[in-house]
């Protein structure tokens, strides 16, 4: 049983600000381990080192927002198949289950010489050990046309939150046989939220709501992943509303016009009443600052998830070049536990295990359709390898895509529970 109450978890809050009023956090003895990024990396990591050490590690978790909104399933909720609110968890559970000290502030820099967080309040703090997961950020330049400023009109929607919402708005009011673009992302990417079960979630609502309606895609890539269970599965539940066109045959966008909604490319240019645009991405700007990066991303140990930059950061998630897992949020969930296992090993003298990794992502193609493909992996000697795999098959039957789907509700459900609680 928790030793907290409501009571004592609003006061264990304000205690955290009023240390944070200090120029440098000093926290003792025991070691400390500040971890930057609340989502399915950096609260996993956080859980697991605060319970499994009971007490023998100060835990840190630096999360700006109070409330997370997951990107896994917030297709859903532009299906229709979700509310806004059943993706959205707080950090109260790990504060009074575990004793995670939680600080909702920006991380600003890093400065690893010193072992030090600073952030945009002023103040800092110090750590043994850093975990900084702190998902993407977008290049909005690199489509010609594209910015910060487009959003508004042609939304990313790549980050769960006001964008989803707006995008949802967007294609709930769209006009009635209007022309919908879809501009999904280079590879890497993150994903979820993938970009074509983001065309099934919004063709679904067009069946229902805009039957005539059009969704255009066009994509930088020649081909992308579950390809042709996508394409069965769109042939079979909307019929003449998708047209998936390649960077091979429309040459490239040469630009975006967001005012006039159009994109130009070799082939055409193409009008939109509603659009969804995502860019390239990279690390997010905290691994950047902190100076983990190579270019874009953040190389780290294949079997630690330690930075090859410096050993006392670690970087999980989307940030990091973790080769052949991709940037998932089943990925982020179990790199933290091989994170989380090294550093407690590392700060306290446990065992450390051999790290193990896996992933499922799981894609909803219509009502009970589901669609999933996954592997295992392990640690080898430059860069983490695939060992086995799986993928749904096409022609499958509707009981097991019903099931596929199904199994995607228990993971999400027991993803949250991991993170949160």
């Amino acid at each position: 049983m928790s030793k907290y109450s409501r009571r004592s978890f609003v006061g264990l809050l304000a205690t955290s600000t009023a240390a944070l009023s200090m120029p440098s956090i000093a926290l003792g003895a025991i070691p400390r381990v500040v971890v930057i990024g609340g989502g399915a990396g950096g609260a996993t990591a956080a859980r697991y080192i605060a319970k499994d050490s009971k007490g023998a590690v100060h835990v840190t978790l630096v999360e700006a927002s109070k409330r997370y909104y997951t990107c896994f399933f917030s297709n859903l909720y532009l299906g229709g198949f979700r509310n806004y609110g059943s993706i959205g968890h707080n950090y109260y559970g790990l504060a009074v289950n575990h004793g995670v000290n939680l600080v909702h502030e920006w991380a600003v820099s890093v400065d690893g010489t010193a072992k030090k967080v600073n952030l945009g309040s002023g103040a800092s703090i110090s750590y043994d050990k850093l975990i900084i997961s702190p998902g993407i950020d977008l290049k909005y330049d690199s489509i010609n046309g594209y910015s910060a400023e487009a959003q508004s009109r042609m939304p990313h929607a790549w980050k769960s939150g006001t964008q989803v919402q707006l995008l949802k708005s967007q294609v709930r009011n769209m006009k009635q046989g209007g022309t919908f673009v879809m501009v999904p992302p280079p590879n890497p990417y993150r994903c979820p939220p993938g970009p074509y079960e983001r065309v099934s979630m919004i063709a679904h609502q067009f069946k229902k709501t805009n039957p005539t309606a059009k969704i255009v895609i066009l994509d930088p890539k020649k081909k992308f992943s579950k390809q042709g269970l996508f394409m069965e599965g769109w042939q079979k539940h909307y019929p003449g509303m998708i047209e998936w066109i390649n960077s091979e045959t429309h040459g490239g966008i040469k630009n975006i016009n967001a005012a006039k909604m159009e994109f130009e490319t070799d082939l055409d240019t193409f009008k939109a009443d509603a659009a969804c645009v995502v860019p390239a991405q990279r690390a997010g700007g905290i691994a950047m600052a902190a100076g983990v990066n190579k270019g874009d991303w953040c190389p780290i140990v294949p079997g630690t998830m330690q930075s090859q930059a410096d050993e006392n950061i670690y970087v999980l998630g989307d940030a990091s070049v973790a080769k052949s897992m991709p940037k998932s949020g089943f990925s982020a969930n179990s790199q933290a536990k091989v994170a989380a296992n090294h550093v407690r090993g590392n700060l306290t003298g446990s065992k450390v295990f051999p790290a193990r990794y896996s992933n499922t992502c799981w894609s909803l193609v219509a009502t009970n359709d589901g669609i999933k493909v996954g592997a295992s992996y392990k640690a080898g000697a430059e860069k983490i390898d695939k060992t086995s795999g799986f993928i749904s098959k096409t022609g499958e039957d509707s009981n097991l895509r019903k099931a596929t789907y199904e199994e995607s509700l228990g993971w999400y459900s027991g993803i949250t529970t991991d993170m949160f609680s």
